[in-house]
């Protein structure tokens, strides 16, 4: 509020100033009368008024003047104005002296000084004077006026108004000022409907705090709304249609799941002039599973957890669900970008599955339209992906997720400690094969030519639970798309093995909690 009250006393002083500086109490000012321009002006407008004068130089006088002919009907007024010249001798204060320009044609004039002093000056009394020879003085100075003629209507509004328009712009410009300085919390938009962006009211304060990843997409950010923390992932103008994507896949109905990233709202965001979009969810401070792994190794009890977690989540994106009394119809997701980046873990390390920027949604009896079969993360890509030979319909789409979930159970698999002998650092999927930054050519001759997967240790056979993970991982991952198992499929799976393996004594394989498998 404080600088409020500095922006509007600046701006008020500086209106001040101007009003002071553009209005001069010591100018003196005459009647303006042009009888040729009011006879050719269709409205009489420019030929009568006020006319402020002041003198440009010292020795010049500063008086009024009237200029009116004689002839054998009378008199008639031909101008009026302001005379800048040398002062006649005889003039003495208000009274009109008059002065003959030329005997010859019976055209006179008269000076008096003062403010307005030529205003009364009507013919009446210019007779009136001419009765007394006293007051005749011939001459042959001609009024000269002070400035070009200009229109007194004209003068008036750019006195009035222009003080007006600089105070009320100098008020805007402050007014901005102190918004601009003063928020330093982003304000959040609630989501609506996504055809009209711009009706987004009712703003929340949203501060961003650090940078916790940055993709093709944007970047994601660890905020703050009110008194919890929130994800930020901001999308530049380029790719709204990813934002779009991702907001209309988190509204579709039945879509709120623990599996899956909870959704919090979409906005527009226009900061000076720079236009970014905005899509605001639950933030989990675990981060991904890619980021976990590099940093950890997990425990039997806790691979089981986090795969159980991840097949529950796809099995639900995959799944149609009819319509309920609260909720309509929920279609088929299928996600096209599975990979260990997004998979965010909770506290607990239960999964949710997150980044729908390319999934693409399957309404029952419709055709799935213009979709591009060849996207997602390469290194993630099904061979039928990297041969572009996808049949384009939903149980295609969702077998690629399926390929896609079983390179992501390997590598959880791979930082397993239950595992007989050491745990080696994280690798991603076929990372020793083509190494960290693979190209499309050597992705397709090394998976499609060659028909090569990552490889299981020998070590891991000696853990029974590890070894029929494997079996469903390659199960996941068959070179046949149709031979490969569904989510709710591997789901069934993970909660068999956990119910049919006994833990070994002494070992870290056991599994503490049940409540993850039912």
């Amino acid at each position: 509020m404080m600088i409020s009250q500095k922006y509007c006393l600046s701006a008020f002083s500086l209106g001040m100033l101007f009003v002071i500086v553009t209005t001069d109490s010591n100018l003196m000012r005459c009647e303006y009368y042009n009888e040729t321009v009011c006879k050719n002006s269709r409205f009489s407008v420019g030929c009568s008024g006020t006319k402020d004068c002041k003198s440009l130089t010292p020795d010049k006088g500063n008086q009024c003047y009237v200029l009116w002919q004689k002839s054998s009907h009378g008199f008639s007024i031909k101008q009026k104005g302001c005379w800048v010249g040398s002062k006649l001798n005889d003039i003495s204060g208000s009274r009109c002296t008059e002065t003959q320009k030329d005997p010859d044609i019976s055209l006179l004039f008269c000076c008096c000084e003062g403010d307005m002093c030529n205003e009364n000056m009507t013919t009446v009394y210019l007779q009136s004077i001419l009765t007394t020879e006293s007051a005749v003085e011939y001459s042959t100075n001609v009024p000269v006026p002070l400035l070009k003629e200009g229109n007194p209507v004209f003068n008036t509004l750019l006195y009035t108004l222009v003080p007006l328009l600089v105070i009320t712009l100098i008020l805007i410009a402050s007014y901005w000022l102190y918004r601009h300085h003063k928020m330093t919390y982003f304000n959040e938009i609630p989501t609506v409907d996504l055809s009209v962006p711009s009706s987004y009211l009712h703003l929340k304060p949203v501060q961003l705090l650090e940078v916790k990843a940055q993709g093709r997409f944007g970047a994601v950010w660890k905020a703050q709304l009110r008194n919890e923390f929130v994800a930020v992932k901001i999308f530049p103008p380029q790719d709204k249609n990813s934002w779009q994507v991702e907001q209309e896949i988190f509204q579709l109905p039945q879509m709120k799941h623990n599996n899956i990233l909870a959704f919090i709202t979409a906005e527009e965001r226009t900061d000076n002039l720079h236009l970014e979009y905005w899509l605001i969810t639950a933030y989990h401070e675990t981060n991904s599973l890619y980021d976990f792994l590099k940093a950890n190794v997990v425990s039997w009890a806790e691979v089981l957890t986090i795969s159980d977690s991840i097949s529950k989540g796809l099995a639900h994106l995959h799944e149609e669900l009819p319509p309920t009394r609260g909720e309509a119809y929920k279609p088929s997701i299928a996600h096209r970008d599975f990979k260990s980046k997004n998979v965010l873990l909770k506290d607990d390390l239960t999964a949710c599955i997150a980044d729908f920027g390319l999934a693409q949604v399957f309404y029952a009896g419709e055709s799935p339209g213009d979709t591009h079969g060849q996207v997602g993360t390469r290194r993630y890509m099904a061979p039928e992906v990297l041969e572009g030979a996808i049949n384009f319909n939903r149980d295609a789409f969702l077998r690629i997720d399926m390929y896609a979930c079983g390179l992501v159970l390997w590598e959880l698999l791979n930082r397993c400690s239950s595992q007989d002998g050491p745990v080696e650092e994280y690798m991603l999927p076929f990372e020793e094969e083509v190494g960290q930054h693979p190209n499309l050519e050597e992705i397709q001759e090394l998976v499609v030519q060659r028909k090569g997967r990552p490889k299981f240790k020998s070590t891991w056979k000696k853990h029974p639970g590890i070894v029929v993970l494997c079996s469903t991982i390659e199960e996941c991952w068959d070179h046949d798309a149709e031979a490969r198992i569904s989510a709710s499929c591997l789901q069934e799976r993970i909660k068999m093995l956990y119910k049919s393996l006994t833990p070994n004594s002494g070992s870290e394989s056991h599994v503490t909690t049940g409540e993850h498998f039912t």
